[in-house]
């Protein structure tokens, strides 16, 4: 069998819910990942510094006995977001960055921005103070297809809100289109990306494979062959603005076998896991530890974790769902292997 022992890492970009759903998946991530960047998407969001630091302790309080997991909070921002608010979120010492969903882009996305440049205010105190803005890269015009919403959006939003802020930190996450990689490769000093496990792994034929797949489902939504090859190659081949990020995201079974069923894939049960899989498919295993260990710490300015994760090349089979409250979640690959274990961490 081959392994692979690692540094622990991070991941930089996750949904954890609240509450009993919180409770539910909050041990699969803190059993791999040392930090994670926690996503204010919640309802009602979490719009101020403090309503951040309330969800910490809350998460902090939700962690297994003896897991060594610290949450990187970040606040949701609205149109009416006050610059004030990036002073409060600098000086706490626990936010460390400001989400940017489009208004209506995806799930909980309701109360997001209208118009960048409503925000401009905010945006210029964020790069004054080298707060990192995360992204959502899609715009929301109905005229817009499905496909297109990436590359659309960084023509017409990112990049010239990067050529306006030059100081601006920002990560474009969960990106999923060569017109994506092309951008943030090429950009200024100051800009990276995020990529996840689902767009490495899957295209979008992966939504119709046997019939209709709502566990697919996510956004932005898979893309064709080509994109996610090209994802691969870049990752693999050890880009350091690419990072880790598997904007893992849980829905209970029923609002995603719905007749508008919700946004998201659940993969913090295999959140490293996968990227093995992945990684070895390239036949580059040697850098996976980068990705996920080394480039967003780097970018972040944090320091790198001093664990490790040891990697077996072992299948096992995912359950066919996990328990989500008083109801059900199901997994990425419920019911099918995954190629890779996590079998020891230092």
């Amino acid at each position: 069998m081959t392994t692979l022992v690692i540094r622990r890492p991070d991941d930089w970009h996750l949904h954890l819910r609240d509450g009993a759903a919180l409770r539910a998946v909050l041990p699969f991530t803190a059993a791999r990942f040392a930090r994670a960047i926690v996503m204010p998407n919640l309802s009602p969001p979490v719009t101020t510094t403090e309503l951040a630091l309330a969800y910490r302790r809350r998460i902090l309080a939700a962690l297994p006995a003896g897991a060594q997991f610290e949450p990187l909070m970040t606040v949701y921002l609205t149109d009416h977001t006050p610059p004030e608010e990036v002073a409060r979120a600098r000086a706490s010492g626990r936010v460390h960055g400001f989400k940017l969903y489009p208004a209506g882009a995806t799930t909980h996305s309701e109360l997001g921005v209208s118009d960048v440049r409503r925000i401009e205010p905010v945006l210029e105190r964020m790069a004054e103070l080298g707060m990192v803005l995360e992204v959502h890269g899609e715009v929301t015009d109905p005229a817009v297809d499905v496909f297109d919403r990436e590359a659309r959006f960084i023509e017409r939003v990112l990049a010239p809100l990067a050529a306006r802020l030059p100081q601006l930190r920002m990560v474009l996450e969960h990106i999923t289109t060569r017109a994506a990689l092309d951008f943030v490769l090429g950009a200024r000093a100051g800009l990276a990306a995020t990529v996840t496990p689902q767009h490495l792994l899957m295209n979008r034929n992966a939504l119709f494979a046997g019939g209709l797949r709502p566990h697919h489902f996510c956004l932005p939504v898979l893309k064709a062959e080509a994109e996610r090859a090209a994802l691969l190659a870049a990752v693999t081949r050890g880009e350091s603005r690419l990072f880790l990020g598997t904007d893992s995201a849980p829905h209970a079974r029923h609002a995603k076998e719905a007749a508008a069923g919700c946004a998201g894939i659940f993969c913090a049960h295999a959140g490293i896991e996968l990227y093995a899989e992945a990684f070895a498919a390239a036949g580059a295993l040697e850098r996976l530890e980068a990705f996920a260990s080394h480039h967003g710490a780097d970018f972040y300015g944090l320091p790198r974790n001093s664990g490790t994760l040891t990697l077996t090349e072992q299948p096992w089979e995912v359950p066919a769902h996990y328990p989500f409250g008083n109801d059900e979640l199901v997994p990425l690959r419920a019911g099918e292997r995954v190629a890779w274990r996590l079998t020891e961490r230092a």
